[in-house]
């Protein structure tokens, strides 16, 4: 066990939005759990406020800055204002926001800054990393998700005090595995995920209308953010051009998706490329068996607890999720398996020591706080 001590580690989360989506929710529930595990813990929204604002305790300290461009002095001396105030020695930049994790370190500020990245197409799309690379000799931390993330900061990134620490999802609204009601004739699968472009639902859609045809009991709901634009029509054009209004349903704005996932029967991620979603942890994490495309940490996480399939691969979806409809008894043990990893390696308890040994590395402290 790690003895770490609480002393004067004040911590602020840096993060652009509080909208739905995978780094916005670390950011959230890092800033939650660090509660009472560090002396003092912040969280700073940049740019838009979200959903996800309602899920931040109370007890974190807030500031928005509602910065309007890169370059939003108004907006910088805010949060330099703040983070002196509150006497923030340590900045937990998620995402895009280590521009301005590094614009305060420049400005003067004592402070640590640990650079978390969340983006798993970061090897394919380059026009990306030219700026990030030539400023992260500014890093004093860096935390990935994935092995090729990190092999890849080693390579290019003038930080080399990087791990891989995986994503964790709050153990709470968890259940078993459910036996299907022998009254029920419904069979519910769910995917999560916001209707953008890397996601896939096209995907999925095209293997539910193949799989579906000769199963009149078997339904798909999308949820995540619909941001109405091209995308989304395309979407719905599909599902109403191949008849399936009555079967697929889309449900935009909610930040809590725990109990749809309570009541359905199959989870699917249908991504192009992912870092390690916390979609699928939730997933497992509710009871749930699962089918995701090989992309990220997938393969981790569902190593012979769930199915694979390849990207973009229309009858290779059909086909796995075929295999759990007609299969209860594979649905059951791959999702007893799936849960019982997902709480040993993907939870708070099991991620927070490490990140916090990792703060005090970054502090300079190399015992970490162990006795």
């Amino acid at each position: 066990m790690i003895n770490y001590q609480k002393k004067n580690l004040r911590i602020i989360q840096l993060v652009d939005s509080l909208n739905p989506g995978g780094a916005e929710r670390m950011a959230i529930n890092l800033a939650n759990s660090l509660l009472g595990e560090v002396e003092a813990s912040y969280l700073c929204c940049t740019r838009y406020e979200g959903m996800l604002k309602e899920e931040l305790n109370e007890k974190v300290g807030y500031c928005f800055l509602n910065k309007k461009h890169s370059l939003d002095f108004r907006a910088l001396n805010k949060l330099r204002s703040f983070i002196k105030k509150e006497q923030i020695d340590l900045v937990h930049a998620h995402g895009t926001s280590w521009f301005w994790g590094v614009l305060l370190k420049i400005s003067g500020l004592k402070i640590k800054l640990v650079w978390h990245d969340h983006y798993g197409n970061r090897l394919k799309n380059k026009s990306k990393n030219f700026a990030l690379i030539h400023s992260s000799a500014y890093f004093d931390g860096v935390l990935v998700l994935t092995d090729e993330l990190q092999k890849w900061a080693l390579r290019k990134l003038k930080c080399q005090n990087i791990i891989k620490l995986p994503n964790f999802i709050v153990d709470k609204n968890r259940v078993s595995f459910k036996s299907k009601d022998k009254h029920s004739q419904k069979f519910l699968i769910v995917n999560v995920a916001n209707l953008r472009k890397p996601k896939n639902h096209l995907n999925l859609l095209k293997a539910f209308r193949d799989f579906s045809k000769k199963k009149p009991n078997v339904y798909l709901q999308l949820i995540g953010k619909d941001y109405n634009d091209k995308y989304s029509a395309e979407l719905k054009r599909f599902i109403k051009n191949n008849s399936l209004s009555n079967r697929v349903e889309i449900i935009s704005g909610i930040t809590r998706v725990m109990p749809y996932l309570n009541n359905a029967d199959l989870a699917v991620l249908s991504s192009d490329w992912e870092a390690l979603p916390l979609s699928v942890l939730e997933y497992g994490l509710s009871g749930l068996p699962v089918v995701a495309t090989n992309v990220g940490e997938c393969s981790q996480i569902l190593k012979n607890r769930g199915l694979l399939v390849t990207p973009g691969k229309v009858g290779e979806l059909e086909k796995a999720i075929s295999e759990y409809y007609t299969n209860p008894q594979k649905r059951k043990d791959d999702a007893l398996a799936l849960q019982s990893h997902i709480k040993n390696n993907y939870t708070r308890a099991a991620v927070l020591p490490e990140l916090i040994e990792f703060y005090f590395n970054v502090r300079g402290e190399k015992e970490y706080g162990h006795k």
